[in-house]
């Protein structure tokens, strides 16, 4: 999916630290808030509200609180043009339709892999024209690396399915006659039941 060329671009990409305390934004939990959820009302990235987050939200976004303030992105590292991935997606196609090339898409985007096989439905990525996201705190997983329990990949495997075996023909009558002019046994079943008397006629 992303090339070596992308990975090595990537590299090269300028990082900015900033302390976890210089929050851009906050966002205070409500009754029924989930993380993909409060990512996609307020334009934060899946993987911008972990790392911003990290460690008091878990991997698994269980332990919201109603009334808890989040950050929802760092000063200088706050992506706010997103996108909510729809069934049927795939990376380049994403990337393409907001105008943004590949290595700034994975820039942005780090916990897609690099066949771009665990973008699943429901979550918020990053389609920003510039370097937005925070790096990933260092010995902190990967967010999103895997699509979530319960949630449904973007593009599902293809299923592969074996053909049934075409039913073999009956032949006919006509099948009967052989080459040489001479009738099969088995053809002459039906005359020789011809040949034998009717009770009425013994």
């Amino acid at each position: 999916m992303f090339a070596a060329s992308v990975v090595a671009a990537l590299l090269a990409l300028p990082f900015t630290s900033v302390a976890a305390t210089d929050c851009a934004r906050s966002y205070t939990v409500k009754t029924g808030d989930y993380c993909d959820l409060i990512s996609a009302q307020n334009n934060a990235s899946t993987y911008q509200l972990a790392v911003t987050n990290n460690p008091s939200i878990n991997s698994d976004c269980s332990n919201l609180q109603p009334g808890q303030s989040i950050c929802l992105g760092f000063v200088g590292q706050d992506c706010t043009t997103t996108y909510v991935v729809q069934g049927g997606d795939t990376c380049e196609g994403v990337y393409t339709a907001h105008g943004v090339n590949a290595t700034l898409f994975q820039h942005n985007n780090p916990q897609l892999d690099s066949q771009c096989d665990n973008l699943y439905i429901g979550e918020v990525v990053c389609v920003s024209n510039g370097a937005a996201v925070p790096p990933l705190p260092s010995g902190a997983p990967m967010p999103a690396a895997t699509v979530p329990a319960g949630a449904t990949p973007a593009t599902p495997p293809a299923i592969t399915t074996t053909a049934a075996p075409a039913p073999t023909a009956v032949p006919d009558d006509e099948d009967c006659d052989d080459d040489d002019g001479d009738d099969d046994e088995d053809c002459d079943d039906d005359e020789d039941e011809d040949d034998l008397p009717f009770c009425d006629e013994l």
